[in-house]
């Protein structure tokens, strides 16, 4: 039988991940707040393509709340905290009301590795402390809390941390070389990514996932653990122009840590096909 799915946030991760859905045969519903990306997923073929902002309510009428799988993806309105705790926050507790409505079997959140706040390039994992997180990483790992509380309304909740995402038409570090322009920070520290199509990969793989896999809280990364120096080079070599100079002004405590992606590949047996920066930039600038 057809599965059904309610994205939110349905931006460059969920268009990704829709994409994938309607590969499977399942029925697609989505939220977004931008006129053009809703019109784009009807085009794609999701069936009920909803326009609001998640932390409101007005929405709830409009999309079913038993389905099999509910997906918050969502962006930040903005970089401030207000705007984060907008998105993340109250988009969550939103999610949470329209849950009580329904029956849902897996819910997903995807949240951000920069709820790590080591540095020194220590390796951090799923168990690692978040004590000294940002306020922005504070108010992800709040809306973390509420996507795995909601246990009540849904049989099972994941949260994925995702790494810098990048891929067709996301890719900055590129643009910025093109346009000869300094890069902010430090060339040393490290820069754990995941391509989009990897990203949109792992939170299918946690919506399959057998019964036996109750949720809980996974890192998602390509592996790799490269200096931005070390991706700068690089890119500018195979894009055939000189290197932009870092400023080299972060500050003593911006974190700086590799992140494990070791529970997701023992757990789910998920492995990132694009497992280092140089795949996934050529499969881009090829």
């Amino acid at each position: 039988m057809s599965k059904c799915i309610t994205i939110f946030g349905c931006g460059y991760l969920g268009q990704t991940l829709a994409e994938l859905c309607l590969g499977k045969g399942w029925t697609v519903s989505a939220l977004t707040r931008n006129s053009a990306t809703a019109e784009e997923l009807r085009r794609m073929g999701v069936s009920k393509v909803t326009e609001a902002n998640l932390e409101k309510t007005g929405w709830h009428a409009q999309l079913d709340p038993s389905q099999d799988f509910v997906v918050n993806c969502v962006g930040a309105a903005s970089r401030t905290l207000d705007g984060y705790r907008q998105s993340y926050v109250e988009g969550q507790d939103s999610i949470g009301k329209w849950l009580s409505g329904g029956e849902v079997g897996t819910l997903l959140f995807t949240s951000s590795i920069s709820v790590y706040p080591q540095s020194e390039g220590r390796s951090v994992d799923e168990t690692s402390s978040n004590e000294g997180a940002s306020e922005r990483g504070q108010l992800l790992l709040e809306a973390e809390e509420k996507c795995l509380a909601s246990v009540v309304e849904v049989d099972r909740s994941f949260v994925l941390r995702l790494a810098g995402l990048y891929g067709p038409n996301r890719h900055l570090m590129v643009e910025k070389l093109k346009r000869r322009q300094p890069f902010e920070g430090n060339a040393n520290r490290t820069l754990n990514l995941i391509h989009v199509a990897d990203a949109a990969a792992a939170v299918l793989r946690c919506l399959e996932a057998e019964p036996g896999i109750r949720g809980g809280i996974y890192n998602v990364s390509d592996g790799s653990h490269y200096s931005r120096g070390e991706i700068v080079a690089w890119l500018a070599e195979k894009l055939g122009v000189a290197v932009t100079p870092f400023l080299e002004n972060d500050g003593v405590h911006t974190p700086d840590r590799k992140v494990s992606i070791d529970k997701i590949r023992n757990d789910l047996k998920w492995e990132p096909r694009y497992n280092s920066f140089v795949k996934g930039y050529e499969s881009i600038l090829c």
